[in-house]
């Protein structure tokens, strides 16, 4: 059974320190595993538990409990920052899929401007010189893709589906008033997407589900959501590129 004791009235024994840290361990194996739901296969989960680890030990480390928030909430936050920081360093995506991207973004791009409105696949298509069913089996090759330096998290609506990741000055004004833009111009790029992309980023950020459990509320195949995610991801990524150019590509 867990040790419970006061970390605010007393500073911590190496006893003490290792018994919370064990005792938070299925809480990092947790968090590893719904964000390795999300990941290429090549990804291993004991690497994001590793990397998880070193997150719950700096949150034991450096927790403050007079700042009126649980542990298991602050570990959490760091536990996921450590993982996320984690894959930052990784490079999910070859070469040719990066350009696949980048050509879907320009015909995204060209099409928004000359029609005044998002593009249909097979207007993209055919700005791509392609066919809708080569379109869209590039759209499952790029199942992965991100919006550069931004990352998936869940939140109280679809505006917050996706946050900038914080650092050590999380809590400074202007962060804060950053992630509220942020949110404000993602939110405006989220809403300008068709229905069903709309529907499925707020399942898959928003509620957590994997693809297949979208694929059966929604009655579609698989694969057809994974086509519509890729594409609304791709479409945030030429909306935010325009309205915050600090992305860093797929």
């Amino acid at each position: 059974m867990p040790q419970t004791f006061d970390e605010s009235t007393q500073e911590l024994t190496a006893e003490q320190r290792e018994q919370l840290i064990l005792d938070h361990l299925p809480q990092v194996r947790l968090i590893a595993r719904r964000i390795h739901e999300r990941l290429p296969e090549h990804v291993h989960i004991d690497d994001l538990i590793s990397a998880g680890t070193l997150g719950l030990i700096w949150a034991v480390d450096n927790f403050d409990s007079s700042q009126n928030v649980l542990l298991k909430t602050y570990a959490e936050y760091r536990i996921r920052g450590a993982i996320l920081d984690s894959l930052r360093g990784m490079d999910f995506a070859p070469r040719q899929k990066r350009r696949q991207a980048r050509r879907i973004e320009a015909a995204m791009d060209s099409c928004e401007q000359r029609l005044g409105r998002a593009a249909s696949e097979e207007e993209i298509a055919d700005e791509m010189g392609l066919s809708v069913e080569d379109y869209r089996a590039w759209l499952v090759e790029l199942e992965h893709v991100q919006i550069g330096e931004f990352e998936p998290a869940q939140g109280p609506s679809p505006a917050t589906v996706l946050r900038k990741l914080a650092d050590d000055h999380e809590h400074l004004p202007s962060v804060l008033l950053e992630r509220a833009e942020l949110e404000r111009v993602m939110s405006s790029a989220i809403s300008n997407l068709p229905k069903v992309e709309r529907t499925v980023l707020a399942l898959y950020y928003h509620e957590g589900l994997n693809l297949r459990e979208i694929a059966g509320i929604l009655e579609l195949h698989l694969s057809r959501i994974s086509q519509l995610k890729s594409q609304a991801v791709l479409r945030l990524r030429v909306a935010m590129q325009k309205r915050w150019p600090t992305g860093r590509g797929v």
